[in-house]
């Protein structure tokens, strides 16, 4: 891969990861700019328009030796797909886990295998429910991971359909997330436990650690 390539970047930064299957974990985020839609909960709006591009030269003299995983965010990623394939690559070359989140809208097919992909289903209270996402379930692997953003007990049954009418609990792992602020945790988890889910409950672990507004964390 010629390192000449250019991308759209918003922000780097060493932190832990703050959800998933790996929180907890040393982590180096890379946050592409651009996202093609709009959820109503969106938690980083400074990634939604375009921002500076840089090359990958720059870009991965950035990733600390010393760190094995590196999320790439956004902004939504695979507006810049071809750029995100090439970087995902340039890292696996030196010995990188990747993680990729996505907000599931934009086709997998293309992604190497060796990225554990973080794809979100977005539900009503999104605004962004609309999309085919279940055209994506035949990129997933069984180590991936569908997040549900829930902001009520609407979204917690939307969700809930989407579980059951697609086998999702034999697809990858799930992870339950509350939009910070509107729905209780403890609300949340009754609801998982009333429902015998096999996903997972989290909590932004970032936002408990920094608070809900820091950025660059």
């Amino acid at each position: 891969m010629s390192q000449d390539k250019n991308i759209r970047i918003i922000e780097t930064y060493l932190s832990v990861q703050g959800e998933g299957m790996h929180a907890g974990l040393p982590c180096f985020f890379i946050r592409t700019a651009v996202c093609d839609i709009r959820c109503s909960w969106c938690d980083t709006p400074q990634a939604l328009g375009n921002g500076p591009s840089i090359s990958f030269e720059d870009l991965l003299a950035r990733v600390p030796t010393s760190v094995r995983l590196i999320q790439i965010t956004g902004g939504e990623p695979l507006v810049q797909k071809d750029q995100v394939i090439a970087l995902c690559e340039a890292l696996h070359a030196r010995g990188k886990k990747i993680l990729l989140e996505t907000g599931g809208h934009r086709s997998l097919d293309g992604i190497p295998d060796y990225v554990h992909i973080v794809m979100d289903i977005k539900l009503p209270g999104s605004g962004q429910a609309h999309h085919p996402f279940e055209k994506n379930f035949e990129w997933l692997k069984k180590s991936d991971e569908i997040k549900f953003v829930i902001q009520d007990r609407i979204d917690f049954d939307a969700a809930l359909s989407w579980i059951r009418s697609h086998n999702l609990e034999n697809v990858c792992h799930l992870l339950l997330s509350p939009v910070w602020g509107s729905v209780a945790p403890a609300t949340l988890t009754q609801w998982l436990l009333e429902e015998n889910i096999d996903a997972r409950m989290q909590i932004q672990l970032h936002k408990i650690i920094w608070g809900a507004n820091a950025t660059g964390v």
